[in-house]
């Protein structure tokens, strides 16, 4: 191009792999969020005047407000800088996995990929009765009476519980707003909101997604066959503390690896 700056370029496709849990602070593979992403995800819109931006998810999701902000940062890029975005599904995109792929303007994935589980969940365990058994005493002092809400070390007050209820309706609803705001009139079924999830063929009956298919031959069925493609991943830091890298990132597998399982995976 530069010893020639009049031939034609051949189109390039960035692609963007966003993959692991979503969820603030972490640091480590495979958890994903919107500040560790950040800097990719400019690139992946800047670099080499891309004629598209291809999004590769693969997510069990996690954070709604991290899943918000990485949908929120991809579409002012598109929007911005004009360029299209499309999503492929790897393995699955639920929850906030979803939330993130619904940012593009046409969705793609396998034929046995999982996809949806439009809702919000809060999980916790109830640990008073077992204090009680080997002779420990909780004790908890706040300032505020709804400072101790949902202690698990409590019991299970039914007014925390209806709060918990009440903030995950709010979340809920705000989910709901996204997808209907970016999918349309492409959704057509009366399930799509309950948490429940579909493979890959059956979403695109639902309208989730636009079709089965993978990043090369879709990109080149619309770009032609000599389109280029550049990739972009998160860069993990190199480990200041070996010991305690590791056992994090074992324990942030085995996290994903229990988010997965609640899907067949």
């Amino acid at each position: 191009m530069r010893l020639n700056p009049f031939k034609k370029r051949k189109p390039l496709v960035s692609v963007l792999r966003l993959e692991g849990v979503i969820a603030a602070g972490g640091r480590r593979a495979p958890v994903l969020n919107d500040h560790g992403m950040a800097v990719t995800i400019e690139k992946a819109f800047s670099k080499g005047k891309p004629s598209a931006v291809a999004i590769v998810v693969n997510s069990p999701g996690g954070s709604p407000v991290q899943s918000s902000l990485i949908g929120e940062r991809i579409r002012r890029l598109a929007d911005r800088r004009s360029i299209p975005v499309y999503a492929f599904v790897e393995d699955l995109a639920v929850s906030g996995g979803y939330w993130i792929a619904a940012s593009a303007d046409e969705i793609h994935a396998d034929a046995c990929s999982i996809i949806g589980s439009i809702g919000v969940i809060s999980s916790s365990f109830g640990f008073h009765e077992v204090l009680g058994k080997i002779g420990v005493e909780r004790r908890v002092y706040t300032a505020g009476e709804n400072k101790g809400m949902l202690d698990p070390f409590l019991p299970e007050d039914p007014k925390d519980v209806e709060r918990l209820r009440i903030l995950q309706d709010v979340l809920h609803g705000k989910f709901i707003e996204i997808v209907k705001a970016r999918r349309g009139d492409r959704l057509n079924g009366e399930d799509l909101f309950t948490g429940k999830f579909w493979t890959g063929e059956k979403a695109v009956e639902l309208g989730l997604i636009d079709g089965i298919g993978t990043v090369v031959p879709k990109m080149q069925e619309i770009f032609g066959e000599d389109v280029r493609f550049r990739r972009y991943a998160r860069r993990l830091p190199f480990p200041m503390n070996v010991s305690s890298e590791f056992a994090g990132s074992v324990a942030d597998m085995l996290e994903e690896r229990t988010m997965r399982a609640r899907f067949g995976l």
